[in-house]
């Protein structure tokens, strides 16, 4: 039977010293035999995974105290369901009826509860500790410091990723290896994790002794830091079986496209220059052409088939940056078997390496942001390519699908590698390569 973690909508407050916590029994979520779904140890080639069994306060006590997570409404519902968020309504019509159960309104930062409740049952998690290849962390940072984030001291915005050191150095595998073997997820853009200076946004989590030697699974990483390892935003969709992943990828592949592209954003005002802004009037000067949406305020968040929909309806879809040099549209996007169009190379050729194609010409469009500038016409770029490119380039985002979607079942789907199988083989594979071959920090 499989196991989950459990949230509820109860009102509680964080202790004023937390670290309390360290001396009570952990909770029961990780505590229970694995799931008779594992695996025998030969069908785990790069090895099997230890998850700790950390104090409440590092992951359940947050979900539970989930309508305090941000400083302005409740996150509950947004996390409810597993990290799925509420069921998505308003579908009917827009996505084959046999596949509407299988979508969600996801929140882009539900990554690190997904994750933690698929590995519960992940058929190479191994009890024995002296057995494991890699040991996960089920911390969730991106939670902890997402309520500190705005009109909190630094010191707040520390407090949680100190206790989990503390706790981590009194682990007798984490003393033997330095950390080097172990890895965690982390469900925020990796720059709300490395603060430079106390009066600058974010925590210092990554920069603080200890976790130098930890892989980082993480939405959007550092390209120049080896231990951050780029993960795909969640989208909606949550495949049950390997036939909603089939269905599903025929669907788009068939499904008739009315408009050359889409840009689905909000501008900047504020920003001089805002290149959104310049999107957003190109994609309107070509009416009948482009299909725009602007998410100005909350029209594009959780809850709203807008955006879906325009990228259903296109050939390709506009992807400039968004806050940061990501977003999560660039995989909504995609699974929606529209061809994304990207403007700066940090966006995604140097981001998700394990889960999309290593020729970024064989499924993305790249323009450079200052040809756009300069006025170049990104209709006559996209109208530039015939139909035969076209649906070879919309063929190879159909086929890495599987690998940008969190399958629904805890244990996986069948045969098909979602994402989280690809993410967690992944970091399998690198932490046993550290091992042979020594790739480790002193």
């Amino acid at each position: 039977m499989a196991r989950t973690l459990h949230l509820s909508h109860r009102r509680s407050h964080f202790p004023s010293h937390p670290h309390h916590h360290l001396l009570q029994n952990p909770p029961n979520i990780s505590s229970t035999s694995p799931s008779s779904s594992i695996s025998p140890p030969h069908n785990c080639s790069f090895g099997r995974i230890f998850v700790y069994n950390l104090p409440v306060v590092f992951n359940q006590e947050l979900l539970d105290n989930c309508v305090e997570l941000d400083p302005w409404h409740s996150r509950c519902r947004a996390l409810s369901n597993d990290g799925f968020g509420s069921k998505a309504m308003g579908l009917s019509g827009i996505v084959p009826e046999d596949l509407v159960p299988a979508w969600y309104w996801t929140d882009q930062f539900a990554m690190e509860i997904i994750y933690h409740n698929r590995i519960l049952n992940y058929k190479c998690r191994t009890m024995e500790p002296d057995s494991a290849t890699a040991f996960y962390i089920p911390f969730y940072a991106g939670l902890a410091v997402g309520k500190y984030l705005f009109k909190y001291r630094w010191k707040d915005r520390d407090r949680y990723c100190e206790m989990i050191l503390k706790w981590l150095q009194e682990q007798p595998h984490w003393n033997s290896s330095g950390g080097w073997d172990h890895f965690i997820t982390m469900g925020r853009i990796t720059w709300d994790f490395r603060r430079t200076k106390d009066e600058d946004w974010g925590s210092k989590c990554i920069y603080l002794p200890g976790m130098r030697n930890i892989t980082r699974l993480l939405i959007e990483r550092n390209p120049w830091d080896y231990f951050d390892v780029a993960v795909p935003y969640p989208t909606g969709f949550h495949p049950r079986s390997d036939s909603d992943v089939l269905e599903w990828q025929d669907f788009v592949r068939n499904h008739n496209r009315k408009t050359l592209f889409c840009f689905a954003g909000a501008p900047r005002d504020t920003i001089k220059n805002d290149f959104r802004s310049l999107l957003l009037r190109q994609c309107m000067n070509v009416s009948g052409l482009c299909r725009a949406v602007d998410c100005a305020g909350t029209r594009c968040s959780n809850g709203t088939s807008l955006v879906l929909e325009a990228f259903l309806d296109s050939e390709f879809c506009l992807q400039p940056r968004g806050d940061s040099f990501t977003r999560r549209s660039i995989f909504d996007c995609m699974v929606a078997g529209s061809i994304p169009v990207f403007f700066w190379h940090r966006t995604a050729y140097l981001q998700y390496q394990w889960f999309l194609p290593s020729d970024p010409k064989s499924y993305s469009v790249f323009i450079h942001r200052n040809e756009v500038k300069n006025g170049t016409s990104i209709k006559s770029v996209l109208e530039s390519y015939s139909k035969e490119e076209v649906k070879k380039i919309r063929e190879k985002v159909i086929e890495y699908i599987p690998k940008l979607v969190y399958a629904k079942p805890k244990e996986g789907l069948e045969s098909i590698k979602d994402a989280f199988d690809v993410a967690i083989e992944g970091a399998l594979k690198r932490i046993k390569e550290q091992k042979q071959f020594g790739h480790k920090w002193k």
